[in-house]
């Protein structure tokens, strides 16, 4: 039976919520309890403690680098629902191929990389921060990075049906926010809206960092040590279980169940632990599983 081959064996956790369910999920929360957490007489709720100032990073209120990503203008409804829809359809993507972990990671790292640079342009100006753009650019660089010539269909203004490839958006919003930060934030020209093209441009930095200096690597926190010296006849046994364990085993890629099987295994292992989890061999067989519909 099939089932019963070794590669069959599943041993790769599912989460029973994906990290993007859970991002959106408190961003909706934060921005109802923004509409009915407020002062009376004073018109601030989480806004003060929360959003990005840079009085609050003077004062030392390091935590707004971060926590401002989840607050959203409370009278700007249709900016909250852009943000979602971004982080949705982009998150939707790319979360397969990165992996839970580094999912957040690059959010949050996102969050830094842009707050930091919007506080740089602004530190001398009573301004406020808020909103997950910065997170959003982000995902939206990275997304290009994986497929730059997919066809997708966005709706321009929201109204525009426009046919566009990823690498293409991702330039253009490039073009644009860095038109933004030389002649609204550094020049101070009129504007007909308030975008934070700094955070924006940080946030694109951080995905395009990710996609290129950590996506393929294999980063680990541990040491490879073991805390505990085991005693010599120990050390001989686990020194041969592995070469057992360690037995390569090959796919009959003529059989189109047992690769099917095999592939199927592979994108589970992906969107449980990431791309960067795959072995050499796993990356083979995906390969030539492509090569293999390609002919058809």
């Amino acid at each position: 039976m099939i089932q019963d081959r070794p590669y069959m064996r599943n041993s790769y956790e599912r989460g029973r919520s994906s990290a993007l369910t859970w991002l959106v999920s408190v961003i909706v929360a934060v921005f109802v309890i923004q509409n009915v957490v407020r002062v009376p007489g004073m018109g601030f709720g989480l806004e003060r403690p929360l959003a990005l100032t840079p009085d609050g990073l003077r004062a030392g209120h390091l935590w707004i680098l971060l926590t401002y990503g989840f607050l959203h203008s409370t009278g700007n409804l249709l900016q909250v629902i852009a943000y979602l829809l971004g982080l949705y359809l982009a998150g939707k993507e790319v979360l397969p191929l990165m992996g839970a972990r580094r999912f957040i990671g690059l959010y949050f790292f996102s969050l830094l990389s842009g707050g930091l640079l919007w506080a740089g342009v602004h530190w001398h100006e009573p301004d406020m921060l808020m909103g997950a753009s910065a997170a959003v650019c982000s995902l939206i660089v990275v997304y290009a990075c994986f497929f730059p010539n997919r066809e997708i269909n966005v709706l321009l203004f929201f109204v525009l049906p426009v046919s566009v490839k990823p690498k293409h958006l991702a330039l253009s919003l490039l073009a644009i926010d860095l038109c933004g930060l030389v002649f609204y934030e550094l020049m101070r020209l009129p504007f007909p809206f308030y975008a934070a093209h700094s955070a924006h441009l940080g946030g694109m930095a951080a995905g395009w960092i990710y996609y290129r200096y950590v996506h393929d690597s294999k980063l680990s926190f541990s040491s490879g040590r073991p805390e505990i010296e085991l005693p010599r006849w120990m050390k001989q046994r686990s020194q041969a279980a592995p070469e057992r364990a360690a037995r390569p085993y090959t796919v009959n890629l003529g059989d189109r169940g047992s690769l099917k099987a095999e592939v199927d295994r592979i994108l589970d292992k992906i969107n449980s632990h990431g791309f960067a989890s795959l072995s050499d061999g796993e990356k083979r067989i995906l390969d030539e599983a492509r090569d293999l519909i390609g002919r058809r």
